[in-house]
């Protein structure tokens, strides 16, 4: 309840079991949707229209969707998400990076990296994507 009225205050839609370090800071929050299992790191910024999202919920042998599993993303600290950017799956955005706007990214990047769109068109570079496969393997 508390959730929907924020929301219709502020078009920022953040679910209430999303995990959100200090100094966390939206700017221009209209269109901004945090899913309930992300994990934000300290000191992130979002502009507008980011979305922190799932790609799909996973389906037993029966067909039927699993609930409960992680599957939004992880920030971790010090990262700058810009306007438009949607980012989506249990990927993690390595400290310190950088996501440009209008980004459509589901990998994860290593620390550090500047991610823009013509980048995150293609898969990561070999070294780029164990660097982020070791990350992603330590959370």
């Amino acid at each position: 309840m508390i959730a929907e009225i924020a929301h219709s205050a502020t078009g920022i839609d953040i679910h209430p079991g999303a995990d959100i370090g200090a100094s966390f800071f939206i700017d221009h929050g209209t269109g901004v949707v945090i899913g309930e299992t992300a994990v934000i790191g300290q000191h992130v910024r979002v502009y507008q229209a980011v979305t922190l999202g799932a790609k799909r919920f996973p389906k037993d042998e029966d067909g039927a969707l699993v609930k409960g599993n992680a599957r939004h993303p992880i920030v971790e600290d010090d990262v700058v998400i810009y306007a438009g950017a949607t980012i989506l799956g249990r990927i993690t955005i390595g400290k310190g990076s950088s996501v440009g706007g209008n980004v459509w990214l589901t990998h994860s990047v290593a620390p550090g990296s500047v991610i823009t769109q013509s980048q995150a068109k293609n898969e990561p570079p070999p070294q780029q994507a164990l660097l982020a496969a070791a990350v992603a393997a330590t959370h």
